[in-house]
């Protein structure tokens, strides 16, 4: 019988981090952040320390106590000893959100990872484009190495290139068969709020497992969920593990409906339009780019998201080519024609600032983006707001300071506040929408989580011996589930040394 250890996702949405093991191989399913918990010690300004390794994480409770799965470099600078192998062959990571892909960076690099080619390229945005701490996944960089330097006496740091070690990376096909020693697994792709997410079905010698990942059937690929049930009912499962967000909500709203009320209220309408959707959630960008196509409007997007788009050409999504991207500005500011610099005696504004001076002002993935024909700027938002509709997230209000938007309309895309910290973050954006007279807020969104008849519908199809409800704070509403044979088992917090 498989063995079932879970480090997180009990009790609480996200941080899912399941450890199987069959005889001889252990794997984990995901290995994700707990929001809950993080913020109930850290913030923006307030993080764990690189320089004490996975300490930190150990001592709040956010990383569990296990051997064999930390790395070397980590453990030996806090004196610590490393195992020579690995007590984990695999990881199979479901999707690329961080309450179940973040704390990977903390891995060793001799564990092999299995993921989706989607959650692949998403997650080498997320490095790409990110300057957090612990903030690779894909990519290894030995760190607290001194190599010796190559022309005078002495050490420096290791950095660059230098310091990187190969990561096993694996790309999973759909419903193909691969091995981790004891377990054969297949990828069975569902529909979420980002591309790339999946469920597995597991065999051993003895059993069939499946893990459901987070999943929806209200998105716009409801038939790879539906193939997902299919498949794990053919399998005949002894357990399932089962995401539970939403088992308190019945609401199937779909984006269909944001289409369709987004359209209504933009149309006619002269001003700017102002949209808050996820960075990743690619089918919320689709959806509001048919908006502004059927509106006659031109979609906006920051260069992250530019980024992204770049990276799945061809698989569905807008092309980059077909949205705005916008610029902001950045260092000196030298965007438009409110900042001045001298040059030579002179002062000039920063349109006449020759392009390698503006771009000096930016990292080197966003400087592809910056200079393309699609570019938009606060003075074309200022000048024209009714030909866009522009997506401005929190970290991007600061540019409505330029933009003076004189007449808007804000939508808010975005799930509601859940926790102390995305409360706070609400009332500032409240305090900006209200300065710029972006009352009221327009809110239209739908989750990336079934509800709550959809997952007993689902649970009761498959119908596997044993479930395990996870990500989810509501679990005593799966009970009704052995009305229908189906035992229902609350997970417990494991607490392995």
């Amino acid at each position: 019988m498989v063995k079932i250890d879970f480090y997180g996702g009990v009790d609480e949405i996200g941080g899912n981090k399941i450890l199987l093991g069959s005889n001889f191989t252990s794997i984990f399913l995901d290995f994700g952040m707990s929001f809950n918990k993080a913020n109930d010690y850290f913030s923006e300004f307030l993080q764990p320390r690189k320089g004490n390794g996975i300490m930190d994480f150990i001592e709040m409770g956010l990383l569990p106590k296990i051997k064999g799965v930390y790395r070397d470099d980590y453990l030996r600078h806090c004196g610590l000893n490393s195992l020579k192998k690995p007590s984990v062959q695999g990881l199979l990571l479901s999707h690329a959100h961080m309450d179940h892909s973040a704390y990977i960076h903390h891995l060793r690099h001799d564990i092999p990872l299995y993921m989706t080619e989607e959650s692949q390229l998403i997650l080498k945005v997320l490095e790409d484009t990110s300057v957090i701490s612990f903030g690779e996944t894909l990519e290894y960089k030995q760190t607290f190495h001194f190599t010796p330097k190559k022309r005078v006496e002495g050490f420096k740091r290791l950095t660059g290139k230098d310091a990187r070690i190969e990561r096993e990376l694996n790309i999973v096909k759909p419903y193909k068969n691969f091995e981790i020693g004891d377990f054969t697994i297949k990828s069975a792709p569902v529909d979420h709020s980002l591309p790339g997410a999946t469920g597995f079905i597991i065999e051993d010698n003895k059993e069939t497992l499946v893990y459901t990942g987070d999943l929806r059937f209200h998105g716009r690929k409801p038939e790879i969920t539906k193939k997902f049930v299919k498949e794990s009912k053919k399998a005949n499962p002894h357990v399932m593990i089962s995401e539970g967000t939403r088992i308190d909500n019945p609401s199937t709203e779909t984006e269909e409906d944001i289409e369709i009320k987004a359209k209504t209220l933009i149309s006619g309408f002269n001003g700017l339009v102002i949209v808050n959707f996820p960075v990743r959630d690619l089918d919320r960008l689709l959806t509001f780019y048919k908006v502004a196509r059927e509106t006659d409007r031109i979609l906006v997007v920051n260069l992250k998201q530019a980024y992204m788009l770049k990276l799945f050409s061809g698989r569905g999504y807008p092309e980059l080519k077909d949205v705005g991207v916008y610029v902001p500005k950045r260092g000196w500011g030298l965007i438009g024609d409110d900042s001045f610099v001298c040059w030579d005696g002179k002062w000039l504004c920063g349109s006449e600032i020759d392009e390698s001076q503006r771009s000096s002002d930016f990292k080197n993935w966003e400087r592809e983006f910056i200079e393309g024909d699609n570019t938009v700027n606060y003075m074309d938002l200022r000048k024209d707001p009714e030909k866009y509709l522009f997506r401005c997230d929190f970290f991007e209000l600061k540019e409505l300071i330029d933009v003076k938007p004189e007449k808007a309309i804000y939508i808010k895309s975005v799930t509601e506040p859940f926790d102390d910290e995305m409360e706070f973050d609400e009332k500032r954006v409240n305090n900006w929408l209200k300065h710029f007279n972006l009352c009221p807020v327009y809110k239209m969104h739908v989750s990336g989580h079934a509800s709550g008849p959809e997952l007993l519908e689902m649970i009761r199809d498959v119908h596997p011996e044993i479930l395990y409800p996870i990500h989810t704070e509501n679990k005593e509403l799966f009970k009704v589930l052995e009305e229908d044979g189906i035992k229902v088992v609350y997970p417990h917090q494991s607490k392995k040394l």
